[in-house]
């Protein structure tokens, strides 16, 4: 088990990682060794999140996130596969715990009457200015 928070954590079974050969930094062995890691993680059908942050979790993902509600996570940051592997956890469980976070719902709310008044006080000064600018001088 993987812990996210003190209520979430994630079964191992339900992450599957696959090897790739990383365009990062490697060396010699960057086109040899299969160092970066695609990591995939089934929001959609996971049994360790509740159901409204499964829900977050895929609105937060944006790219990452296929159409069937798989989480790809590609990291080749680091030239060793055991770095990468920890990497791409790390950015998982991060995304996974802003997804836990309840957003706090907005309240609408109105212009007071002086906020009113001093924005049509600015449009009238404004209208003034410009109207000066069209004026002709006139002939005495």
């Amino acid at each position: 088990m993987i812990p996210v928070t003190d209520t979430i954590s994630l079964d191992e079974s339900e992450i599957e990682e696959t090897f790739i050969r990383g365009s990062g930094p490697g060396g010699q062995n960057v086109n040899k060794v299969a160092t970066a890691v695609q990591l995939r993680f089934d929001a959609r059908r996971s049994r360790s999140l509740p159901d409204p942050v499964a829900i977050r979790l895929m609105k937060l993902a944006g790219s990452k996130l296929t159409n069937d509600g798989v989480i790809v996570i590609t990291a080749q940051r680091f030239r060793t596969q055991e770095r990468n592997r920890e990497d791409a956890l790390q950015r998982l469980v991060d995304l996974i715990r802003q997804a836990t976070e309840v957003p706090k719902p907005r309240r609408k709310t109105k212009p007071t009457l002086a906020s009113k008044q001093r924005r049509l006080e600015s449009k009238s000064k404004r209208s003034e200015i410009k109207k000066g600018r069209g004026a002709k001088p006139g002939f005495d």
